[in-house]
C-alpha cells in the first residue's frame, strides 16, 4: 500500500504527514514554508508510541480508598486500573458533583494551560473551560509562564491597550529592515524559539526575516551568556554577560546617556513621568526609594556585576544614541527573580534614547521569543470556540499552583492586591503538562498529593498523567478534523483527520458532552451540535465578522476543499505608540498620568520591597557567588521539541546524550569538574538534582551551564530527583516579585560532577503498572 499525504498544523508550523496502513510513517514540509521547523520530525515516533494513553484509567489507590489527599500520588510504582468508558464517565461525573456540592465550584481548579492542540475548535483549554463554565465555574489561572512579568507590569507603565499592542502588535521585521539601524536584544534572538507560535503558522517567516534585516544593514547586538543565541549568518555582535545582570547593564547604559548629555530630555519631559527619579538613581544621588544617597550605577559598577567591560558599555551607549535603535528584552530575561526590572529598565533605556513611537526605534519584548512576534497581527480576530462565562471570581497567578495546593487559605500579594489561596479539592487538567512548565518538581509532586482528586485528559502518559487519579485518553490533532491559525498568521488552514484514534481515545468534545449529559447540562454545553457542526459554525461566524468589515473569504466547504485561505485583515505595524508620540495630548496612554510611567506612583504605593516604583538593581540569588553551587544553570527553551511535547520523537531523541537531556558546559568548567564530553553527569542544586549528558562547548560563558527544559520528568532512580535531565527539578518555586508572581525557572545555581556507578534507565516513557499499550 502506498503512503498517502495529509496536511496538518502544529504549534511548530504547517506540514504534511505520510500515512501507510493507518500509521504515520513520515513527514514532509509544507511547500509554501520558506523555513520549516525540523521539530516536525518528532511526529511519527510520537503518534504511535507506547506511552500513548489507550484506554480510560483510574489510579488503583484512589479507586480503592476514594477521594482524598495521598502523598503517594505520582509515585513511580503506582498502579492504574483500566476501565470502560461508561465507568470512567460515571465516576468522574459523581466526583465533580460531589466537590461542587460539598465545597462549591471554586474548589475545582481548571488547570489547562494551552499548547495541547493547534486547532481552533478542539482546543483543549477552551473546551475544558467551556465545560467547567457550563457546570458552575471553576478557579482559574491568570498570566502565563512565558511572560507573566510583562503581562502585569506593562499595563501600569503603558496602559492596558498599549501593553497588549506590545505583546500582540509589535512592529514587523519588514519595518525593522527598513527603518532600524541598531537592534540591541537582551536575551539574544534565538532562531529555534521562532519555530513556535501559539496555533502554528502558515509559513515560518521569522528567521528569514531576521536574516533579511541583517542583510539590509541592521546591526544586531545580542546581550546574552550564550554566543550562539542568534543565527550564525546574522552577523550579530555578542556581549557576554553574567546571567541575570541585564538590568545592571541597562542602568549603566542610561548612566552614560545622562552623564554625556546623550539622553533625549525633551522626549522624557513631554512623554514620560519619573525620568528625574531614574537619573538621580543611576547617578547615585538617590536610592531605590528616593532617599538621598545611593550607589552610582556607572559602567565600572556594571562591569563588576555583569562582567561586560565598562568600555564596551560606554561604546554601546554612544552607538545607541547615534542610531535609530530598537531595544528588545526577550521573554527569557524576565523569567527570573525580579524579572520585572529588566523589562522596566529596557523601556526606560528606550525612552532615554527618545525614539519610542518612531518606525524602527523604541522598545519591544518578544523578538526571538516566538515566531509570530514581529510577523504581523490580526486585529479582527481568529476563529475560536466560545468558552462561555465563568461565574466564579476565584483565581491565582498561573505559576503559583503549588502554593495554592500546599497552602489553602494562606495570604499572598499580587499586583497591588492582598489575596488568599482558594481551597481547591479537585484539579482538572487538559492539554498541558505542569511538570514541564513549573519549578521545583518534587514540591509540585507533593502539592498534587494534597488534592482530593486529580483528573487529566492526555494523549500520552506524561508526568502529569502519572499524578492523576482519573486519566482520560484524548485524540491527537492527527485524529480529528480542525482548523488552525495564529495571531498575525498568513493563512487559516484545514486540518483534516489523517489517522484513526489510538486505542479507545476520544475527542475531548465528546467526552465533555457525555459528562455534561450525566450532570444534566448537555444541551447547554453542546447547544445541540456535534464537534463537526461547531467546526463549520466557528468558521462561519468568523466569516460573517469579516464580511461586516468588508472582507471576504469562501464558505466552509470551499475552504475545506482548498485546504487554506489567505488571512484577510492582516496588518504589519511600523511603530509601537506612534499615535501617542504624534499627539500625546489627543491620544494619551491609559495610565494615571497619560504618559509612559518610568516611575509608577501606583506600584510605589504597593510598598513591595521586591518591586519599587521605578527600575532598580535587585541582585538575583543566581548572581551571588556560592562555593557550594559554583555554576549558574541557564534553563532555556529546547530546540528539539516544543516544551515537552513529543520528547520521544526522532528529532528530540537525536539531541540526547546517553539517553539524557544534553547539558552544555564550557571547557574550563568541565576540566575543573573532572568531566568530559559525552559523560553522564549529576547536576545538583539546593532543591534537587538530575542526570544529564555532557556536551562541552565554548559557546557558553565560563561559569555558566545550559540545560534546556522539556525532558520528561523521571523520578524513578535513587539518588537523583530526575533521571532524565529536567532542569525544573532544580529550580526554585518562587515568584518574580509580589507584583507579577511570574515564573522564575530561567536561572539556578548548581554543581556538576561525574556520575559514578551504573547509569539508571530512563523510565519516563514507560506506561505505569496496570496499563497495557496498544
Amino acid at each position: 500500500m502506498s503512503a498517502t499525504s495529509h496536511p496538518t498544523s502544529a504549534h511548530w508550523g504547517s506540514y504534511r504527514v505520510l500515512v501507510d496502513d493507518g500509521r504515520v510513517v513520515g513527514v514532509r514540509p509544507d511547500p509554501e514554508d520558506p523555513a520549516p521547523s525540523p521539530v516536525m520530525a518528532n511526529t511519527p515516533g510520537a503518534q504511535h508510541h507506547a506511552s500513548r494513553v489507550a484506554r480510560p484509567a483510574v489510579r488503583r489507590r484512589w479507586l480503592e480508598h476514594g477521594p482524598g489527599p495521598d502523598p503517594r500520588r505520582g509515585d513511580p510504582g503506582d498502579a492504574y486500573v483500566e476501565v470502560e468508558w461508561a465507568t470512567v464517565l460515571d465516576v468522574l461525573a459523581r466526583e465533580l458533583d460531589r466537590v461542587r456540592t460539598e465545597h462549591g465550584s471554586a474548589a475545582i481548579y481548571g488547570g489547562s494551560y494551552g499548547w495541547g492542540s493547534a486547532g481552533r475548535v478542539h482546543h483543549a483549554q477552551s473546551l475544558l473551560h467551556r465545560f467547567l463554565n457550563t457546570i458552575g465555574g471553576y478557579t482559574r489561572s491568570r498570566t502565563t509562564y512565558s511572560h507573566g512579568a510583562v503581562e502585569v507590569l506593562m499595563p501600569h507603565l503603558l496602559g492596558t491597550p498599549a501593553a497588549n499592542r506590545l505583546l500582540h502588535r509589535a512592529p514587523s521585521w519588514t519595518a525593522i529592515a527598513e527603518h532600524t539601524d541598531l537592534l540591541v536584544s537582551f536575551g539574544g534572538l534565538r532562531v529555534s524559539n521562532t519555530w513556535t507560535s501559539s496555533g502554528g503558522r502558515g509559513a515560518q517567516t521569522a528567521a528569514p526575516a531576521m536574516r533579511a534585516a541583517a542583510e539590509a544593514g541592521v546591526e544586531l547586538v545580542s546581550v546574552s551568556p550564550l554566543a550562539d543565541d542568534t543565527a550564525e549568518d546574522s552577523g550579530a555582535e555578542h556581549l557576554s554577560l553574567v546571567p541575570g545582570t541585564d538590568t545592571a547593564v541597562m542602568l549603566a547604559l542610561m548612566h552614560v546617556l545622562f552623564a554625556e548629555s546623550l539622553a533625549d530630555t525633551a522626549f522624557l519631559d513631554r512623554y514620560t513621568v519619573g525620568a528625574d527619579r531614574i537619573r538621580a538613581y543611576v547617578a547615585g544621588e538617590r536610592d531605590e526609594h528616593g532617599r538621598p544617597g545611593g550607589v552610582e550605577r556607572s559602567p565600572e559598577w556594571a562591569a563588576g556585576v555583569s562582567g561586560v567591560p565598562a568600555g564596551e558599555i560606554r561604546a554601546l551607549a554612544r552607538r545607541m544614541a547615534g542610531r535609530r535603535t530598537l531595544v528588545n528584552v526577550g521573554w527569557s530575561v524576565q523569567r527570573a527573580r525580579f524579572g520585572e526590572q529588566p523589562l522596566w529598565a529596557g523601556l526606560a533605556l528606550a525612552c532615554c534614547l527618545g525614539q519610542v513611537g518612531l518606525p524602527g526605534g523604541g522598545f519591544a519584548s518578544g523578538y526571538g521569543s516566538m515566531g509570530n512576534y514581529g510577523g504581523g497581527s490580526t486585529p479582527l480576530g481568529l476563529p475560536r470556540m466560545p468558552q462561555g462565562n465563568n461565574p466564579v471570581d476565584s483565581f491565582i497567578p498561573v505559576a503559583r499552583v503549588a502554593d495554592m495546593l500546599l497552602h489553602p487559605g494562606e495570604a499572598y500579594r499580587f499586583d497591588g492586591r492582598d489575596l488568599r489561596y482558594p481551597d481547591v479539592r479537585l484539579v482538572y487538567w487538559a492539554g498541558g503538562n505542569p511538570f514541564h512548565h513549573h519549578q521545583d518538581l518534587a514540591r509540585l509532586s507533593r502539592a498534587f498529593g494534597r488534592a482530593e482528586t486529580v483528573v487529566v485528559h492526555e494523549t500520552h502518559w506524561t508526568a502529569t498523567a502519572r499524578h492523576a487519579d482519573i486519566v482520560v485518553p484524548a485524540t491527537t490533532v492527527l485524529e480529528r478534523d480542525d482548523l488552525a491559525a495564529s495571531q498575525g498568521d498568513l493563512s487559516v488552514r484545514a486540518m483534516p483527520r489523517a489517522v484513526a484514534p489510538h486505542g479507545q481515545a476520544r475527542d475531548e468534545y465528546d467526552t465533555y458532552a457525555d459528562l455534561a449529559k450525566r450532570l444534566g447540562v448537555r444541551e447547554a454545553f453542546t447547544e445541540g451540535r456535534t464537534s463537526g457542526e461547531w467546526l463549520r459554525l466557528v468558521y462561519g461566524r468568523w466569516r460573517s465578522m469579516l464580511a461586516r468589515h468588508g472582507l471576504e473569504v469562501p464558505g466552509f466547504e470551499e475552504f475545506w476543499e482548498r485546504g487554506r485561505v489567505e488571512m484577510p485583515g492582516r496588518v504589519e505595524d511600523e511603530a509601537l505608540l506612534g499615535g501617542f508620540r504624534a499627539d500625546p495630548e489627543g491620544s494619551p496612554l491609559r495610565t494615571p498620568s497619560g504618559r509612559i510611567e518610568l516611575f509608577s506612583e501606583a506600584i510605589a504605593s504597593f510598598g513591595y520591597e521586591d518591586c519599587p516604583g521605578h527600575p532598580v538593581w535587585l541582585p538575583s540569588p543566581a548572581v551571588a557567588e556560592d562555593d557550594a553551587w559554583p555554576l549558574v544553570l541557564l534553563a532555556n527553551q529546547p530546540s528539539g521539541r516544543l516544551h515537552s511535547q513529543q520528547d520521544m520523537g526522532a528529532h528530540s531523541a537525536a539531541q540526547k546524550v546517553r539517553g539524557r537531556a544534553p547539558l552544555r558546559m564550557h571547557p574550563d568548567d568541565a576540566r575543573a569538574a573532572g568531566v568530559a564530553d559525552g559523560d553522564a553527569v549529576r547536576v545538583s542544586g539546593p532543591r534537587g538534582s538530575c542526570l544529564a549528558g555532557l556536551v562541552v562547548s565554548d559557546a557558553l560563558r565560563p561559569g555558566v551551564v545550559q540545560l534546556s527544559t522539556g525532558a520528561w520528568y523521571d523520578p524513578s532512580a535513587e539518588g537523583v530527583t530526575c533521571a532524565h535531565g529536567n532542569p525544573n527539578a532544580l529550580a526554585e518555586d518562587v515568584g518574580t516579585s509580589s507584583l507579577a508572581q511570574g515564573c522564575t525557572g530561567q536561572l539556578v545555581r548548581v554543581r556538576v560532577e561525574p556520575w559514578r556507578g551504573p547509569l539508571p534507565p530512563v523510565r519516563a516513557f514507560e506506561p505505569p503498572r496496570g496499563v497495557a499499550s496498544v
